[in-house]
């Protein structure tokens, strides 16, 4: 079996390298090989050049965007591209560490969901600003009243999927609200998920942060877009 691991980026120049050699450093169970899929979402800095030599050498299939055309978009591209059995989703900065996979895979592994989430709120944050804690929580309690869920973290990046489930749906998003969309059609679906604990560590907008407020009300519109549609 195979893990593909998507890694959207946008003008990551700084943590993009970083974060495919943690990639390639991870040790998954025994019989799971892993493909490396980094998805340049029309960057202009020097983010192409910090993933060249990973290119030259193989560990990594680069596609390339023509222009921005948001985080969704990109993602959509790594799934089109993905021959793997599971497909989880990788920022390109430095919030989420890859040695956590293991952890994510088990319960899938074991047969136990459909599907496992990441929960930053059931695990560790670090330097999380307030605001965007508030607002994590708000879109997490207004999924689950309307979707009669319990999940904790809607918005986490760590997801992970077997990819004939995620190429059942059809996903139309092309910024930030692949979170909300995919997770309110896979539960429409009756698919069951499974959150389990990580650790997180925020960055601020200095650092490269791209989430602003309107891309979360565009994630947190498609909460209600996604239940009545």
């Amino acid at each position: 079996m195979k893990l593909s691991v998507i890694i959207p980026f946008y003008n990551e120049e700084q943590t993009i390298a970083q974060v495919i050699a943690a990639v390639q450093s991870v040790t998954l169970p025994s019989g799971i090989s892993k493909e490396i899929i980094v998805v340049d979402d029309g960057s202009q800095d020097g983010s192409a050049a910090a993933v060249k030599p990973f290119v030259l050498t193989g560990a990594v299939r680069l596609l390339l965007q023509t222009s921005n055309q948001g985080k969704t978009a990109a993602i959509r591209r790594g799934i089109q591209e993905a021959t793997g059995d599971f497909i989880i989703i990788q920022d390109a900065d430095l919030e989420y560490q890859p040695s956590q996979y293991p952890v994510l895979m088990q319960p899938l592994l074991a047969g136990q969901c459909d599907i496992v989430y990441g929960s930053r709120f059931k695990g560790t944050i670090q330097r999380m600003a307030p605001v965007n804690r508030w607002a994590n929580v708000m879109s997490n309690l207004t999924f689950n009243v309307l979707f009669q869920t319990r999940l904790t973290d809607i918005n986490t990046c760590f997801k992970l999927f077997r990819t004939a489930d995620l190429c059942s749906i059809s996903i139309e998003s092309t910024q930030f609200a692949f979170e909300t969309e995919v997770t309110a059609k896979l539960v429409k679906k009756g698919l069951k998920i499974i959150e389990v604990p990580i650790e997180y560590t925020a960055r601020t907008v200095d650092q490269g942060k791209k989430i602003n407020w309107s891309k979360a009300l565009g994630m947190y519109a498609a909460i209600y877009k996604y239940r009545f549609r």
